[in-house]
């Protein structure tokens, strides 16, 4: 697939097969991650994958959009580590280039996913914080399901010529 239309025929996913993700594509995912543009290329980000039948359905109870991970075969949870990058708003840019990544690779190699927002929503921060028993320094900053989809949805129109300002506003 073409860069340009993954970029345009991404959609989020939120209905999916039975069938696994494989360890394979997960690592392909999270290496496409690491290659995320980085402020000061300091990399903040820590992955936690989310395999396990039990803990995908707790996500889907404490998470209030995230029903569809009772479908869903894996979850990445995208966290800052503010240990190496001090600035939480550096953080937050940095894991949500890395979170578009995994989207657009998963999208490159015929998986499904939706992207579930965790930070800036404190009680978010603080459920992630308790079910995975995350260490201090380490901030969720989104959730993304991921599997084999079970839907299509068509490619909307969204390019508006009046949200462009060349020079000026």
């Amino acid at each position: 697939m073409e860069a340009y239309d993954c970029l345009i025929t991404r959609r989020s996913i939120r209905k999916y097969t039975n069938e696994q993700v494989s360890e394979k594509d997960i690592e392909l995912l999270l290496k496409a991650a690491s290659y995320a543009p980085s402020a000061n290329n300091y990399q903040p980000w820590q992955f936690l994958i989310i395999t396990d039948r039990e803990m995908l359905n707790k996500l889907s109870e404490v998470h209030p959009y995230a029903k569809m991970l009772t479908q869903a075969q894996a979850a990445i949870i995208v966290c800052g580590d503010n240990e190496i990058q001090t600035e939480l708003g550096y953080q937050v840019v940095d894991c949500c280039a890395a979170t578009q990544n995994i989207l657009l690779a998963a999208h490159s190699i015929g998986l499904g996913t939706v992207w579930l927002g965790l930070y800036p929503r404190q009680e978010r921060i603080a459920d992630m914080k308790k079910l995975f028993d995350l260490p201090e320094n380490i901030t969720p900053i989104s959730l993304v399901a991921i599997g084999h989809h079970n839907e299509e949805k068509p490619i909307p129109e969204r390019f508006n010529k009046e949200k462009i300002h060349y020079n000026n506003w």
